[in-house]
């Protein structure tokens, strides 16, 4: 199989056997590898891959990387899918495609102080290539990319283009700060003036603010939960 060529100010590290990129990035992290490191593992039903960051603001700045990383991944397969097929994103990471559940988005640090500017910080996604379960057509809302007419969209090219689109944002937020990516993002995030159950609260997702916060409405008082709380790991 024929490895990603990344944009010079990435470095690749393909897994090894069934190993979980996400896991493998925070030990290279915690060693001092450089940030820009991907780790990826390209299997027969599911696609893996994770980035190092070295974040040089407080942990709640750092966490754009989170929305970050995923508008890349729905610009790379955005253009790589054919044009009736819709991708869209969670605030807790998910990715769907065509409205039902594809993947997802998970963060881990250094630090958990979201005041303090962690080490490093580690961004991993997962997508379902093909469905392996006995019945697929039992679970509508979960769904894998191949059955949403991507069978052409191959892994490789997918984690190259999202290497590049991912980069683009990342330039763009460090010149312009959080106010476009905020913006985009919010166009494709799921799940706006619905019902929702989030760090403890329960109410009608408002939207986030400008540090990608969820906003809930409980009755007449609003809530904030901050992307921080939903860093995994170490944390």
């Amino acid at each position: 199989m024929t490895e990603p060529t990344f944009p010079p100010l990435l470095q690749g590290h393909p897994g090894r056997g069934g190993e979980d990129p996400f896991d493998r990035a925070q030990a290279l992290a915690a060693l001092g590898c450089d940030s820009g490191t991907v780790v990826y593992n390209i299997q027969t039903d599911r696609l893996r891959v994770a980035i190092v960051f070295a974040p040089e603001v407080a942990l709640e700045e750092a966490m754009a990387m989170l929305p970050l990383c995923a508008m890349g991944f729905q610009n790379a397969l955005g253009a790589l899918a054919p044009p009736e097929v819709a991708v869209h994103l969670g605030w807790d990471g998910t990715i769907c495609v065509n409205g039902a559940r594809c993947g997802h988005f998970r963060a881990a640090a250094a630090s958990a102080d979201p005041a303090a500017v962690p080490d490093w910080l580690v961004v991993g996604w997962e997508l379902a290539l093909m469905q392996t379960g006995p019945a697929p057509g039992e679970t509508p809302d979960v769904t894998a990319l191949y059955d949403e007419g991507c069978a052409e969209v191959t892994p490789v090219r997918l984690v190259e283009s999202w290497s590049r689109h991912m980069l683009a944002w990342l330039n763009r937020w460090e010149e312009d700060g959080n106010a476009p990516l905020h913006s985009e993002w919010m166009g494709l995030l799921r799940g706006v003036g619905e019902p929702v159950r989030q760090g403890g609260y329960d109410g009608t997702f408002l939207g986030t603010d400008e540090r990608f916060g969820m906003l809930i409405r409980d009755g007449s008082e609003t809530h904030l939960v901050p992307m921080s709380t939903l860093l995994e790991g170490n944390t």
